[in-house]
């Protein structure tokens, strides 16, 4: 297996919720606790934060948590994984995995069901789907994921896709979970957004629309993001169930 390092991208300003990243959870900022959960990966060699705040770094120090300080006009997640990549020095032979920074109750499982593909040569990125149902498949908020039997992804979409006849249907949650060869983040971040990147608001079309396969592996672990203060309540709970 290709070594595998995890970014964590943790930007201060949210609109629904500034200083995310720093929200307390069981007495350690919700950073900690993804990094913490993402280095109990055995394939990880090593889980840095890409930060654009002071103070966000300032813990991470304290904390004993790689941190790299990045470019605070990034306008997406990986912009920010390639410049802490760079930064960090990983080697061009490498998979990078770009871990959200709001999962706080990750299942290191996950992470290796995420890289694992990359014991194939070609496989260049790789991301994360799993099963839910016709209703919760209904908002828009949840990007759906269409795949060819080989497991590579077809298209993915806020809308319900495949379209349902009978409305009995399963269907395939993306997962925001990215890996991604060396070459591959740094071909993405040369890319142009596309007309389907823009239409459905979706930043993985970028790479579909230039032919870049995504392998997806179906996984039956759940995430339990915090997207807003409101849900820091489950969060504890799950973490608090497991201590």
């Amino acid at each position: 297996m290709t070594d595998c390092f995890g970014i964590i991208p943790a930007r201060y300003d949210s609109s629904r919720f500034p200083g995310k990243p720093l929200a307390d959870i069981c007495g350690k900022p919700m950073f900690w606790h993804v990094w913490n959960r993402a280095m109990k990966c055995p394939e990880m060699k090593k889980v840095v934060l890409a930060t654009d705040s002071e103070a966000i770094l300032q813990a991470a120090v304290e904390l004993n948590v790689p941190a790299v300080m990045t470019d605070p006009a990034h306008t997406s997640g990986t912009d920010r994984v390639l410049e802490a990549a760079r930064k960090t020095g990983i080697p061009g032979n490498s998979v990078v995995v770009n871990i959200q920074g709001d999962e706080p109750c990750l299942a290191p499982e996950m992470l290796t069901e995420l890289v694992r593909p990359f014991a194939e040569k070609q496989a260049r990125v790789t991301t994360l789907a799993s099963v839910i149902s016709y209703e919760e498949a209904q908002s828009r908020d949840r990007v759906k994921v269409a795949l060819a039997k080989d497991g590579r992804a077809l298209y993915f979409s806020r809308a319900p896709i495949p379209f349902s006849h009978t409305g009995n249907e399963d269907f395939l949650l993306h997962i925001g979970l990215y890996g991604f060869r060396m070459e591959a983040l740094e071909m993405f971040a040369s890319l142009e957004r596309g007309e389907l990147e823009q239409r459905e608001k979706l930043e993985q079309l970028r790479l579909l629309e230039n032919g870049i396969p995504i392998h997806v592996a179906v996984t039956k672990h759940s995430c339990h993001g915090v997207d807003r203060p409101e849900d820091l309540h489950t969060a504890i709970k799950i973490l608090e169930r497991e201590q």
